[in-house]
């Protein structure tokens, strides 16, 4: 099976000992405490899953300006993002050697780890700023990670953390959330050698669905992780619920048995293209896969990036041998009129846009809001049929 990143063995930050796991609980309700931001908490989610694998807690200023400038820890550990704790006052833990960090997204706001605070360092604005360029290739506050970026804070609380549970993600989505620990031991129990991902926020559609049956047959595989971020995204993304019953029929509908497994992530959605590629790829290495597809504009947003920015950068900025798991690269699919079938649109060299099926997602969103099925070469009836239900109860 394939190698996590960084290490022989997957080191999830999970407590799983129960005595321990009892203990840090205790020990908590006595401890400073600092509420987290969402992407905070969404970063101690996939440490303690295992994703993260093999950083050990959130990274001071220098790990972090490293892994922007070159996507390398000071000790020389790759990584593509900044795993940060930034938080606008640091009043309450100023001296606290241990502190416990509290859910910013559940009620109540229970401890969700436990932290040795080795640093905390204030960040001009000037600093994240720069940062925000090397992550988001732009500073643009109308950029929805930007501004989540921005609107942080300027103090970083790093060290190693200890993870005592999976925030809302676990009650939430009990049948779709799994830890990186958790695919790899399915994955090993079904026996797939040769394991493609491919990572959505959005509903799949036919091209999505075939792009896949695509990769599967080409590179040869066993099995395919349809694995959905599940966490916070911009407003008008279709929710988790929504998208998890849409993909769980079209899966069951379209896909052989035990071909298919159908898992989520507990992470907010960083909208930064290429970057946010390389760190999709390094946490499905983790997760035990062996392939990961990147499409056309992958984890983009508005005009912030060119259309295969996300593939290119595995050529030009990833540092050489930095990463095991292989990229499959997509162009953009549709079904071709011509043909009668789903295409690459790049594979397809005689066909002019006319004899494709393109509908824009604003068409497609308006149509649904209508209670109008788009066209069978676009969508699945019996998911478009989920959507448009969604969408009615959004009027009703």
């Amino acid at each position: 099976m394939i190698k996590p990143l960084g290490s022989d063995e997957l080191n999830p930050l999970f407590v799983y000992d129960t005595e321990r796991h009892h203990a840090l609980t205790q020990e908590a309700e006595s401890l400073p405490s600092m509420l987290l931001t969402s992407q905070a908490a969404a970063n101690a989610v996939m440490l303690g899953g295992g994703y993260f694998n093999p950083l050990t807690g959130y990274m001071n200023v220098a790990d972090a300006q490293g892994v922007c400038d070159n996507m390398k820890t000071t000790s020389g550990q790759f990584w593509p993002t900044p795993v940060m704790n930034l938080t606008k006052d640091v009043s309450g833990i100023k001296d606290a050697k241990r502190i416990a960090l509290r859910d910013p997204n559940v009620e109540g706001n229970p401890v969700l780890a436990v932290m040795d605070v080795e640093a905390i360092e204030e960040l001009s604005d000037e600093q994240l700023n720069d940062m925000a360029e090397k992550i988001y290739r732009t500073t643009d506050p109308e950029h929805p990670g930007v501004a989540t970026w921005l609107a942080q804070g300027n103090y970083a609380v790093s060290g190693p953390i200890e993870v005592l549970n999976f925030s809302y993600f676990q009650t939430d989505f009990p049948d779709t959330f799994r830890t990186a620990v958790e695919i790899r031991n399915e994955i090993q129990e079904r026996g797939w050698k040769k394991v493609v991902a491919f990572q959505t926020r959005n509903p799949m559609h036919l091209a999505h669905e075939e792009l896949c049956h695509m990769a599967m047959d080409r590179l040869g595989c066993d099995g395919l992780v349809i694995h959905m971020l599940l966490g916070k995204l911009k407003p008008g993304d279709i929710p988790a619920d929504v998208r998890d019953a849409a993909i769980r029929k079209m899966a069951e509908l379209y896909f052989p048995p035990n071909s298919v497994m159908i898992t989520g992530y507990g992470f907010d959605m960083l909208y930064a293209g290429p970057r946010e590629a390389v760190l999709h790829a390094a946490f499905r290495q983790n997760m035990g896969a062996t392939h990961f597809i990147v499409g056309r504009d992958h984890a983009g947003v508005g005009d912030y990036y060119g259309a295969f920015d996300a593939q290119t950068i595995f050529d030009d900025e990833v540092p050489e041998g930095a990463l095991d798991i292989e990229i499959f690269r997509a162009d953009h699919t549709a079904y071709s009129k011509k043909l009668n079938k789903v295409v690459m649109m790049s594979e397809a060299p005689d066909h002019s846009k006319e004899d494709f099926v393109l509908l824009s997602g604003t068409k497609v969103r308006e149509m649904l809001g209508q209670g109008i099925a788009p066209p069978k070469e676009f969508s699945r009836p019996e998911v478009a049929e989920i959507l448009i239900n969604y969408y009615r109860s959004l009027n009703s």
